[in-house]
């Protein structure tokens, strides 16, 4: 299964430090007429002020705007810094900590909240009309059956699936790429690995995964929250290789 790149939250506190510009949670009033952007130089550097803002958002709750400007006007015209080195790295330090300390707190509450909404909505799930439970809590429904071989634990399997979020958001499809995957089913999720392996070759189950059989806590950044209970629709192609029994 593919994953998606994700620039880790220390990097960009350690960019955001660096330099010296953000954003305030609300706008200040503007001080003087917009920039005109009347040639290239101006342009570029309009560009270059909205990337620095996007991408040191995480620091406006923190700075002072106007602070944060004088900063950048006496380093552009090179003039001393009232702040040494050594107390620069202090301060970059400490606010990267609160930011730190801001978003693991965030992850843990969304965590709990997702393990509640997750928890609930299997307990709902469990008791429809098709819908089957195994001893771990995984939960399938057979879409298409066939008369297949079914995979081991150490095979490889090709493989066409869709995975979402219980919203129903999709963060991933091999249809999408019109390219099946192969997939050794001892190196994926347990969820997913105990799905496939009750499934025949040539068909088609939907299984929705319990967080512990997924991700967990630690999630996939960026792409899939901590504790997020996940559903996937699987078609079991082929078994591609047979593993170590």
């Amino acid at each position: 299964m593919k994953l998606a790149p994700h620039l880790p939250v220390a990097a960009l506190l350690l960019a955001a430090s660096a330099a010296l510009f953000a954003c305030s949670r609300a706008p200040s009033p503007p001080t003087s007429a917009p920039p005109a952007l009347d040639s290239e130089r101006a342009r570029a550097s309009y560009v270059v002020g909205l990337d620095m803002a996007k991408t040191l958002a995480p620091v406006r709750e923190d700075v002072d705007i106007e602070v944060v400007l004088q900063a950048v006007r006496a380093a552009y015209d090179g003039r001393p810094s009232p702040i040494d080195e050594p107390a620069a790295q202090r301060i970059r330090a400490q606010l990267s900590q609160r930011l730190r300390d801001r978003h693991d707190a965030a992850q843990r509450e969304l965590a709990k909240k997702n393990l509640q909404a997750g928890d609930d909505f299997l307990a709902g799930n469990g008791k429809q009309p098709g819908v089957r439970s195994t001893a771990s809590g995984l939960q399938y429904q057979v879409l298409k059956d066939a008369q297949g071989p079914k995979p081991n634990a150490q095979d490889t399997v090709r493989v066409n699936y869709i995975g979402a979020r219980l919203d129903g958001a999709k963060f991933e499809s091999t249809y999408d790429t019109d390219h099946p995957a192969e997939l050794v089913l001892s190196q994926v999720m347990p969820g997913w690995s105990e799905g496939v392996r009750l499934m025949p070759v040539g068909s088609r189950y939907r299984f929705w995964i319990p967080a512990r059989l997924a991700y967990g806590e630690r999630g996939v950044p960026g792409q899939i929250e901590p504790n997020a209970t996940l559903v996937f629709e699987v078609e079991l192609l082929e078994i591609a290789g047979r593993g170590a029994p």
